[in-house]
């Protein structure tokens, strides 16, 4: 199934054209004309998501499902026109974009199997005491809410999983919440045909067609419009700090200030225990080397620093951890900015005091090679720069003097989104120290494996403090993610026939 795509906007079930187009820059094959986003357009699909929320947000769990699951359908319907075309515009490796599309389907179809199950409405009910003295308790029952239209931000690096069905799409509309994507000009083609395939699962299941709007491209007044719409109530993204920290901002700027669940990216360090490194420092450096490459490095799981203790395993990590690395041949990044940027962030770190360079390769125009430096715990706490990301394969080794040391640098550090320990037995006591560092430090911890893959479950947490995330009590991965896009109500001696349906 090929697929050629016309560059529209879908607001509310009709294509829409408009003056201004951009063009898309394919890591390979023919690029193509989109119509750019206007305030204008997001005032209209605000406005038709939220009169979409008056019958889809008193709809029942079973057409909420049935929908998801119809979507899920269509998104397969589309599987091989998909895969072209996002190959195209990313340079991701067929396998990886066919991967991706299953993950996104799937957690569609977790979310409409969870809502089914009715746990997440968290239903309670203090029954009536009337005679209870001093004063009398009313009937109350409670149950979560959906918040109403919720906007959702495009990944540049997750073309499927996190942008126009993905996770922060999935969990608003299993939680009944209408929404509104703004595309990522990055694979605004992915996003069109994804469109479609919502598009076509909302006529099969005869919803409102405000339910679902796609605005692709636009500047920063896109963005700022429909963060700051009256009628948009909750937010998520998926993107850089500085650009996600903006649009948070804004959020609690409003008249009205609304929830912002933004992701904005983690350096997700790695601990090695001394007893895990004299038995297996190069096995461990190995995997490093292979995490730290997947995808280019382009994951925000990540894992760019690894934290050791000074001695010969220390140097037996690193020289194994350089041929890896070394043996890793380029790879097409997602844009031509972000390898700018990635290549900006090399230098940065090659230029700061204290470091040293491991492996230095060529990374020119689209294309990423791995990098790999040295730096003394010392030098990385009086230099806060060496713990910001740079996004894409740098791995940096941070060598501390002993175990205190590797405490203070844990101590030290900014939220993430993950920390590892590699340990063995004899490793317990040291690893159970840092423990409490960890768990206020990231939104999963991780013992003897690799934070790039984030299993999509009910346990899953994706998330972690700022500037992990800006919310550090929500996840954009797994069932818990619906919490981000509910309110709890509380019905005080309301009668039973006029409860919502899903209180008895």
């Amino acid at each position: 199934m090929s697929f050629a795509p016309h560059g529209k906007h879908l607001i509310a079930g009709d294509w829409v054209a408009t003056d201004r187009s951009f063009r898309s820059g394919p890591a390979h094959g023919e690029a193509h004309d989109f119509c750019v986003g206007t305030p204008d357009l997001v005032d209209q699909a605000a406005k038709a998501a939220e009169d979409a929320f008056w019958s889809y947000g008193y709809s029942t769990r079973a057409d909420r499902a049935a929908f998801l699951n119809a979507i899920a359908d269509e998104i397969d319907a589309r599987g091989d026109a998909i895969t072209q075309i996002g190959t195209q515009e990313t340079g991701l490796p067929e396998a990886r974009l066919i991967g991706e599309r299953g993950r996104t389907v799937g957690q569609l179809r977790l979310f409409a199997q969870h809502i089914l199950q009715g746990d997440y409405l968290d239903r309670r009910h203090d029954a009536a005491l009337p005679d209870r003295a001093p004063l009398p308790r009313p009937e109350l029952h409670m149950m979560q809410r959906p918040v109403g239209p919720v906007a959702v931000f495009g990944a540049s690096n997750f073309p499927l999983a996190f942008s126009t069905a993905g996770g922060d799409t999935a969990s608003a509309l299993a939680a009944g919440c209408p929404v509104v994507v703004k595309g990522h000009s990055a694979h605004p083609g992915t996003g069109e045909i994804v469109a479609e395939a919502i598009h076509a699962a909302i006529q099969k299941c005869g919803l409102h067609a405000g339910v679902f709007s796609l605005i692709q491209g636009g500047k920063r007044d896109v963005g700022q419009a429909l963060v700051q719409h009256p009628l948009i109530k909750a937010v998520g993204f998926t993107g850089s700090l500085g650009g996600g920290r903006a649009l948070f901002d804004l959020c609690a700027q409003r008249p009205e200030p609304i929830p912002f669940f933004g992701e904005l990216g983690s350096v997700n360090p790695m601990f090695l225990m001394p007893a895990a490194m004299k038995a297996r420092a190069s096995s461990i450096a190995i995997g490093w080397a292979g995490s730290l490459t997947m995808g280019a490095g382009q994951f925000c799981t990540n894992p760019g620093i690894s934290v050791v203790l000074d001695g010969p395993q220390a140097q037996e990590y690193i020289d194994t951890a350089a041929k890896a690395l070394g043996e890793t041949g380029a790879q097409v990044m997602l844009t031509d900015g972000i390898a700018a940027a990635y290549r900006q962030g090399r230098d940065r770190i090659a230029a700061s005091a204290g470091v040293r360079s491991v492996l230095t390769t060529t990374c020119d125009l689209r294309n990423a090679t791995p990098y790999l430096f040295v730096t003394t715990g010392a030098d990385w706490l009086a230099n806060a720069a060496l713990g910001e990301e740079v996004f894409g394969p740098l791995g940096m080794v941070v060598i501390v003097k002993d175990m205190d040391e590797m405490r203070t640098v844990a101590c030290a550090l900014e939220g993430q989104l993950t920390c590892t320990l590699h340990m063995d037995e004899a490793d317990t006591s040291d690893a159970r120290s840092l423990l409490p560092i960890l768990e206020r430090k990231a939104g999963r911890i991780l013992a003897n494996g690799f934070p790039t893959g984030v299993e999509v479950s009910d346990t899953m947490v994706h998330g972690g403090p700022y500037p992990a995330s800006t919310n550090f009590g929500a996840t954009s991965v797994g069932t818990m993610a619906i919490r981000r896009f509910l309110r709890p109500v509380c019905y005080q001696n309301l009668p039973t026939g006029i409860l919502p349906i899903d209180l008895p």
